[in-house]
């Protein structure tokens, strides 16, 4: 698991007056392992051009923040769970 504490810090503190919250969540969409990173970036692209494979998109993205989380241990519960919130259920 890749050490956390920098960001932490930086979150906990906010720049330019935008909530440390917001920030750490914008975060979240950079820096994740390959294979995630790579679904998350082909989903989003698919969701801009209206892709007729959005739903074999979606299965990929869902399938790739299971195992960064559950298998590899690479991202939190709680940054899956907002990856999911936001790409894949729509809240």
């Amino acid at each position: 698991m890749k050490d956390m504490s920098a960001q932490k810090q930086v979150c906990s503190t906010g720049t330019g007056g935008e909530p440390a919250e917001a920030m750490r969540e914008r975060s979240w969409e950079y820096g994740l392992p390959p294979y995630l990173q790579h679904d998350l970036d082909a989903y989003k692209e698919g969701l801009a051009e209206g892709s007729s494979l959005l739903d074999c998109l979606w299965g990929e993205l869902y399938g790739s923040i299971n195992i960064a989380e559950i298998n590899d241990g690479a991202i939190t519960h709680e940054h899956a769970n907002y990856l999911r919130q936001k790409f894949l259920w729509g809240e």
